[in-house]
């Protein structure tokens, strides 16, 4: 079992476990030896001028995170991953994947891409001109063909774990793998909206359980995990939680101390998280009111009282029978 960690300290040392440095990921990532870290992990600026970013031209955009890419691979182990996660940069309401645009980045490098994985919620801004963006891409890059991967820790129940073979050789015995199935490449998680349980005052915030799931594939207990763009602390929350090491760099000093405090409750065991595999809530298997319609409500010659009445105690019904 992994040593319990003491501290967070604020410059790389890889006999520290626990890195939350306090500037640009650049000055982090050049005191670094050649490859450190068994996986990197991150969700950069998506150039779209939130706070913590200078917008700038596309093409100084992809440069600037071609400099950041390019020291993250020296610094990767040879067995290592590199799962870069982005969304759409939108320019006078055309938008532009910004995976597209960085691709080729990587694979000057000589990395191979072995995942575009799809990240599907179902909360975010309403558009009016184009359909509502529900997802993000986490491109999964490796530095070799040997790289580590471990799918059992992620894998997710059989959808039909009763199915057998009909013929051949196995017939009549269980088809599906008894640990669970393959999560594929897309992955339904919620994002961390207003109602989340880990929300903060951080805008552009990862899921935990998106990232455990990257650890417990990519690494193994005691490699280092590592994010340049850090923001709220999810990443090293995430390695830490699962006996890996975890470093980060943030450049906002209200970000750097959020993570801060973030990883000192998931040391503590006080930090509230979603927990991985927990099924996305369904309004109206839930019961919630609010799935009804108001312009679907009963006519006005109905008793709406009554209805609501009955509308009760059919609720209070089911949670005596649960």
């Amino acid at each position: 079992m992994f040593e319990k960690v003491q501290n967070i300290v604020d410059n790389f040392d890889p006999n520290e476990r626990v890195v939350v440095f306090p500037g640009d990921c650049l000055d982090l990532l050049r005191n670094c030896p050649d490859e450190t870290f068994g996986l990197i992990v991150t969700s950069p600026p998506y150039n779209i001028g939130k706070e913590y970013e200078k917008r700038l031209k596309l093409d100084k955009y992809i440069a600037q995170q071609a400099e950041v890419i390019q020291e993250c691979v020296r610094c990767l182990s040879q067995r290592g991953s590199i799962c870069w996660q982005v969304g759409n940069y939108v320019d006078g309401g055309t938008i532009i994947p910004l995976d597209t645009m960085l691709y080729p980045v990587f694979t000057k490098l000589g990395l191979r891409m072995r995942n575009r994985i799809i990240w599907h919620f179902e909360h975010g801004l309403h558009c009016s001109k184009r359909f509502s963006g529900r997802y993000e891409t986490i491109m999964w890059f490796t530095k070799s063909e040997k790289y580590f991967f471990n799918l059992d820790p992620v894998r997710i129940p059989q959808k039909y774990p009763g199915k057998k073979h009909f013929k051949g050789p196995k017939a009549g015995e269980y088809s599906c793998n008894p640990l669970g199935k393959n999560p594929g490449d897309l992955w339904i998680i919620p994002n961390v909206k207003s109602n989340h349980v880990e929300k903060t005052e951080h805008p552009c915030q990862f899921p935990v359980e998106l990232i455990e799931r990257l650890v417990l594939s990519m690494t193994k207990p005691e490699d280092w995990v590592f994010d340049p763009f850090l923001g709220s602390g999810t990443t090293v929350i995430a390695a830490v939680r699962h006996g890996r090491r975890g470093a980060g760099a943030e450049v906002v000093p209200k970000y750097v101390s959020l993570a801060e405090e973030r990883i000192a409750a998931e040391l503590a065991g006080t930090l509230r998280t979603r927990p991985m595999h927990k099924p996305v809530y369904d309004p109206i298997k839930a019961g919630n009111s609010l799935t009804i319609a108001p312009w679907k409500r009963p006519p006005k010659a109905v008793d709406v009282t009554q209805t609501m009445l009955l509308e009760k105690k059919n609720k209070r019904e089911r949670y005596a029978a649960q």
